[in-house]
C-alpha cells in the first residue's frame, strides 16, 4: 500500500504563512499529498513576566482560533481541501522541526510575526532550512 505523501506547513497568521499554506495546497492538489497547518506558539515574556493571553481565553485557545482563521482563509470554503490543524506548545522553529521527522516536506514563510524579535533571535525559517529532517520550502513575502 502506498503512503500518502505528508506536508507541513508553518502558519502564524502572517499573510506570508497564508501564502506558504496556499502554496502547499495547490502542491496538494497536484501531488495528493496530505497538508498539515501547524501553528507553534509559546506563552510571551517581556523582562521575564508572562504576558496574559487574551481576555477571556488561554493561549491554547488563541493559538487554535489563530490556526483556524488562517487555514480558513486559505481553504476559502473548499469541502475538497482537508487540512489537519495542530497548535503546538513550542518555539515555532523546534515545533516545526519536530513535525518535519514525519514530513516529506516542510513549507514556510520567509517573514512571519518575529518583527525585531525575529531578527534579533533568528528567523524561523532559517532554522528550518538548517535543521529540518526533509526538504524546506521557503515562500518569500510579497514586496
Amino acid at each position: 500500500m502506498e503512503q500518502t505523501e505528508r506536508v507541513v506547513v508553518g502558519v502564524d497568521g502572517s499573510p506570508v504563512s497564508i501564502e506558504a499554506l496556499g502554496w502547499a495546497l495547490r502542491y496538494a492538489e497536484k501531488t495528493g499529498a496530505a497538508v498539515a497547518a501547524v501553528y507553534g506558539w509559546q506563552p510571551p515574556v517581556v523582562y521575564g513576566t508572562a504576558v496574559e493571553a487574551v481576555p477571556g481565553e488561554s493561549f491554547t485557545e488563541t493559538a487554535e482560533r489563530a490556526l483556524n482563521e488562517s487555514v480558513d482563509a486559505a481553504v476559502q470554503g473548499r469541502e475538497d481541501l482537508v487540512v489537519e490543524r495542530t497548535a503546538a506548545l513550542g518555539h515555532p522553529a523546534k515545533v516545526l522541526i519536530e513535525q518535519s521527522k514525519t514530513a516529506d516536506l516542510l513549507v514556510v514563510g520567509s517573514r512571519g510575526q518575529g518583527g525585531i524579535k525575529g531578527t534579533l533571535l533568528g528567523s524561523v525559517s532559517l532554522h528550518c532550512v538548517t535543521n529540518a529532517d526533509c526538504p524546506v520550502v521557503v515562500i518569500r513575502a510579497a514586496e
